[in-house]
């Protein structure tokens, strides 16, 4: 898997800013397919800093429906890789700086 293929978006969130504040943790939304190894390389290439830790989950679908005029309409939320990564100490990435 090419490197570029693996990290989809990183995670910006209240809940995440205070991981990152606390404990120097980002957390990114990576292919299913993608293993720690990659995922570490991958930070560790595009952001130029060193990758500590790399635990990873996978968030599980859900089922969706609302109520509209025409009735209720029903649908699935996908299932997506969630990784949380700790970097080394004293790093950081700045993921405003190419907005």
């Amino acid at each position: 898997m090419k490197l570029s293929d693996v990290l989809i978006k990183p995670v910006v969130s209240e809940k995440v800013n205070k991981a990152t504040d606390k404990f120097n943790r980002y957390y990114f939304i990576v292919d299913k397919k993608s293993n720690k190894l990659e995922i570490k390389k991958a930070v560790e290439e595009f952001y130029g800093v060193t990758v500590a830790e790399v635990n990873t989950a996978v968030m599980p679908g859900k089922a969706k429906q609302r109520f509209t005029k025409a009735g209720f309409i029903a649908g699935k939320k996908p299932s997506y890789k969630k990784a949380v990564v700790t970097l080394a100490q004293g790093e950081t990435i700045d993921l405003y700086a190419n907005i």
